[in-house]
């Protein structure tokens, strides 16, 4: 199993530039690189917060950083980011939000979590478990038409009706129950794929965000996080996927301009002004880190603070 990496570690803590006695919130822990590091950073007086839908991160995190009294470690969905706050550290706000999307890599290298198609495994896909509906069982029913546009809309898959078909037809004959077995029946639907990736690369990734529920779940905790900080406060925001990275990007842009209703007008109300203020440009992994760590090729990391 590869090693977990944690992406763009020291452009996160530069970005997040956390101080001694700060209130900090891992939103997603993942394998706790960035979360260890960060803790490394705040001193004795800090709080930091880290939460994971997934029970084997809350179980990694609880396991490597439950005894210190400075952290507090929560199971959920960072849709709910306000709620596990306010429960966990009080109604005072935070000092620095970190959401790092995506699958980590030791979910993506576990076969029996079907994030992959690298390695045969049960076609799940959930990032908990233990609730939803799972890839298998939505695949079951699904008609062509919802499953054609899953693949359009959140894998921007040029044959999505093409693979749709060829997995309706398939399941007639056998459940697609495998990560294995799907990637084949995509593969078969375009027998003249001459591109570098996988053919499979994109229905999975389409599928995963669909069933994760992955971009609707990003606005919320987006709001919710900026909402959160204090004056100075500033949010992280990792994305793997031009889908959540131009949500990201709008949500900050729009977030850091007044509004244009109020343009050009004397008076501005408060809640017409900015709330961020965007800090430089988008950062990606420069080569040395793609040597050591080759999934960071696709991150991009963008942050704001609070105004």
């Amino acid at each position: 199993m590869t090693m977990h990496v944690p992406v763009l570690l020291e452009e996160v803590l530069q970005a997040l530039s956390p101080r001694a006695g700060g209130r900090y919130i891992d939103a997603t822990y993942g394998r706790g690189g960035h979360a260890a590091a960060l803790l490394a950073q705040l001193g004795e007086g800090g709080r930091l917060l880290v939460i994971d839908q997934d029970p084997a991160a809350v179980a990694d995190a609880r396991a490597r950083l439950g005894a210190d009294a400075r952290v507090v470690v929560r199971q959920g969905n960072f849709a709910d980011l306000a709620r596990l706050a306010g429960e966990a550290l009080g109604e005072a706000g935070v000092d620095g939000v970190l959401l790092d999307l995506g699958v980590s890599s030791p979910q993506l290298d576990d076969p029996a979590r079907g994030f992959s198609f690298q390695a045969d495994g049960p076609l799940d896909m959930r990032m908990n478990p233990q609730t939803g509906k799972s890839a298998a069982d939505w695949l079951a029913t699904a008609p062509a038409a919802e499953i054609a546009g899953v693949l359009r809309d959140y894998g921007e898959e040029r044959h999505a009706r093409r693979i749709a078909r060829r997995l309706v037809e398939a399941r007639a004959e056998a459940p697609i129950e495998t990560t294995g077995r799907l990637a084949s029946l995509v593969a078969s639907a375009l027998p003249g794929h001459r591109e570098r990736k996988h053919p499979a690369t994109r229905s999975f990734q389409a599928i995963r965000i669909f069933i994760n529920r992955e971009l609707e779940v990003l606005e919320t905790a987006l709001t919710q996080a900026a909402d959160l900080l204090v004056q100075g406060g500033r949010l992280c925001v990792i994305s793997f996927h031009s889908l959540e990275d131009r949500r990201v990007k709008r949500f900050l842009r729009g977030r850091s301009r007044p509004d244009p209703v109020y343009a050009g007008l004397p008076q501005m109300p408060a809640h017409a002004r900015p709330t961020l203020r965007l800090l430089g440009r988008a950062v990606r992994a420069d080569e040395a880190e793609l040597a050591r760590n080759p999934r960071a090729r696709s991150a991009v990391l963008r942050a704001a603070e609070r105004l």
